[in-house]
């Protein structure tokens, strides 16, 4: 469930109005690259809507299929549905109130006012923490510190490698091979492990430029080979390393986190060593662009 909702997310994750398709056209329109807005978009979209659809079928999806939602006292449940919604409505009470408050105000600083979202939640938390700090106590409780835990320490060292010019040196590297077909499908799985162990936002804005001059010889397609770059780029976000992995663990309701942990590793791998070679050979090998 968790893998779909990532998935879903990251369907329309390039649209030219969202953060990943801002970026990505920034940067393509910045480096004089031909782009097509509506092949970024729709690459994403129809391969998360593969894998989704691929991931619902193997894990069960289908028996839902013939399952009767409706018990014979349709009337009965339909007003038991309308007394919960009721009890719940009640139950919204003063604390959950701000909390949802503060989520909101969170959007808000960060897409609006383009804010720190890690230093705005903290803030957030701490004001919340300070009128219900019972609450509060419990609330840190339930916390996954060692994946957190684990989560920063590989986003440190991945930051380190990129401060030293690794990533940028891999880059360069793989451009340089006389083999232009092979030097795209490594750049693409270049571009899928980092994220995965990253921020996708970052690697993306890194790794478009230092394809410029691959793509400069002509011998690739630029629209499909940018299109296959960003989306190798974001696909892999299910790894519970990545952001929006780690969102889904941070927010699973009533599970083992740490079994729930390594399903999305695994999983998480199974993306990394699958789509890339996929969307190369979809998107790059043809020629697009």
């Amino acid at each position: 469930m968790g893998a779909l909702v990532v998935h879903g997310a990251q369907a329309g994750g390039f649209s030219p109005i969202s953060i990943y398709g801002s970026i990505v056209n920034g940067v393509v329109e910045r480096e004089n690259l031909p782009g097509n807005e509506l092949v970024l978009f729709f690459a994403s979209l129809v391969v998360n809507l593969i894998i989704a659809a691929i991931v619902f079928v193997l894990f069960g999806g289908l028996k839902l299929k013939g399952r009767d939602l409706e018990s014979e006292g349709d009337g009965r449940t339909k007003g038991n549905g309308a007394g919960e919604l009721a009890a719940d409505a009640a139950n919204l009470t003063p604390a959950r109130t701000a909390t949802l408050t503060a989520l909101a105000a969170l959007v808000v600083a960060v897409l609006v006012f383009d804010l720190d979202a890690g230093l705005s939640a903290i803030t957030l938390a701490v004001i919340l923490s300070a009128f219900w700090p019972d609450a509060s106590r419990k609330a840190v409780t339930e916390v996954a510190w060692p994946t957190v835990l684990l989560i920063c320490g590989v986003l440190t060292y991945v930051g380190v490698l990129e401060e030293m010019g690794t990533i940028e040196y891999a880059g360069n590297a793989v451009g340089d091979i006389g083999v232009p077909l092979l030097a795209a499908v490594l750049l693409c799985y270049i571009a899928a492990i980092i994220s995965a162990f990253a921020s996708s936002v970052g690697i993306m804005g890194a790794l478009i430029p230092l394809a410029v001059p691959f793509l400069a010889q002509g011998e690739i397609g630029a629209v499909g080979m940018i299109a296959a770059l960003a989306v190798s780029a974001t696909v892999v976000d299910v790894s519970p390393f990545s952001t929006n992995g780690a969102l889904v663990l941070a927010a699973a309701p009533d599970v083992d986190r740490e079994r729930f942990f390594r399903q999305l590793m695994v999983y998480g791998g199974i993306v990394v060593a699958a789509v890339p070679a996929a969307v190369w050979l979809v998107m790059v090998v043809p020629g697009f662009g």
